[in-house]
């Protein structure tokens, strides 16, 4: 999810797709609340990691 977010928000910039820009801060965050938490060892939705 953060690699994806990443290449959203470049792809977003380099074209000037505000969609795209929107959609990468989304996944940029939700990548990094479920990586914050997997790392806690908190288990979401079933899995204790995500990669």
């Amino acid at each position: 999810m953060i690699v994806i977010g990443i290449i959203l928000l470049v792809l977003g910039f380099i074209f000037s797709i505000p969609i795209l820009w929107t959609l990468g801060i989304i996944a940029l965050v939700i990548g990094a609340a479920l990586a914050l938490l997997g790392a806690l060892g908190r288990p979401v939705a079933g899995r204790r990691h995500y990669y």
